[in-house]
């Protein structure tokens, strides 16, 4: 005689069934040690992007060879997941699922019996508590502790428990009171499968921020090659135009080649050594534009130094006075004189 099969099992088959036929991607996630306040917070910031369908092994099993998917592929998704739930997304691929249920894993207090995921460490330094029994307690799970400045202060750092090593209630307690949340909750994704593909989670944590960085760095050292070796393309075409134009207006201007392009600039250095040259010359070698040029330059350039500077041109006063005896003494009439 056949075993009867209860009709909602065949009603959780068939709602499998169909997730897993739809469009989109197929995960496994372990849900196993998540606090149920925590679950439905952690689900309804994903509701707008993915399903999640909590099933037994065996009906997921059932569900996955009647929606024709590869059988290795769900031992690889179910391997080590406690308590597994399936998750359905349309709108993200299988890293975008996986950054979406890593953003979820939070840290809550260890319980009696637990055992650590990594090495637990209490940093030596001050609390928040006063003084009290609380001193004891903390010596009593191993967590060296004393009054300093009325505060209860860690006397060195010391590694309670280390990875794989049962955790104590009492100690469990005691690292909740100073903020150490060990182990580690969340929708932890075991992986997904995209297109007949299976992705285990380890080749799905992928280093975004990293993996950007080497791109641009990719990107520049190809970008600076390309110019190096004037590659020439729609992207390096601006970069060589502009610097064969910068290297071309610098030929120019050292040969002494006179152009549209260059001539300001040699009217403005030719200016600039004028006036330089002006500068040195006595007043009355001046015609008025000139002097009234200079002028100008002079009050530019006291608007811009330091207030302080006023004793130091007060103290060149007189060397100043001595070399315009000397030019008087060379007997400028002008600056035709100066010129020939």
């Amino acid at each position: 005689m056949m075993a009867k099969v209860a009709p909602w099992k065949k009603d959780r088959v068939s709602e499998l069934v169909e997730i897993l036929s739809n469009d989109g991607i197929v995960g496994i996630v372990d849900i196993g040690g998540v606090p149920a306040g925590n679950m439905l917070g952690m689900r309804n910031s994903l509701r707008d992007q993915m399903t999640m369908t909590m099933a037994k092994k065996t009906l997921i099993r059932i569900a996955w060879e009647q929606a024709g998917l590869p059988e290795d592929g769900l031992d690889q998704l179910l391997d080590g997941a406690v308590q597994p739930c399936i998750v359905h997304s349309e709108s993200l691929n299988s890293f975008g699922l996986f950054a979406e249920l890593d953003k979820t894993r939070q840290g809550r207090a260890a319980k009696e019996g637990e055992k650590a995921p990594s090495d637990i460490v209490v940093e030596k330094g001050p609390t928040e508590f006063g003084p009290g029994p609380i001193v004891g307690e903390f010596n009593a799970v191993g967590i060296p502790a004393k009054i300093d400045k009325g505060k209860v202060a860690i006397q060195k750092t010391v590694t309670v428990v280390n990875e794989g090593e049962t955790i104590s209630g009492d100690l469990g307690i005691m690292l909740a009171k100073l903020g150490i949340t060990p182990i580690e909750i969340g929708l932890i994704l075991t992986g997904a499968i995209e297109d007949g593909v299976v992705f285990p989670a380890s080749s799905l944590n992928l280093d975004l921020d990293g993996f950007k960085s080497d791109v641009i760095s990719a990107t520049s050292g190809a970008f600076n090659l390309a110019c190096n070796t004037r590659w020439f393309s729609t992207i390096t075409m601006p970069t060589l135009l502009s610097k064969a134009s910068s290297e071309a207006m610098s030929v120019a201007i050292e040969a002494g080649v006179v152009n549209d392009e260059t001539a300001s600039l040699f009217i403005s250095r030719a200016n600039a050594h004028a006036m330089a040259l002006a500068g040195q010359l006595d007043s009355s070698a001046l015609d008025e534009a000139l002097a009234q040029a200079l002028g100008a330059a002079a009050s530019t350039s006291a608007a811009a130094a330091p207030s302080d500077a006023a004793d130091s041109e007060a103290g060149a006063e007189a060397p100043v006075e001595e070399e315009e005896e000397e030019e008087e003494e060379a007997g400028f009439d002008g600056l035709g004189d100066l010129f020939g």
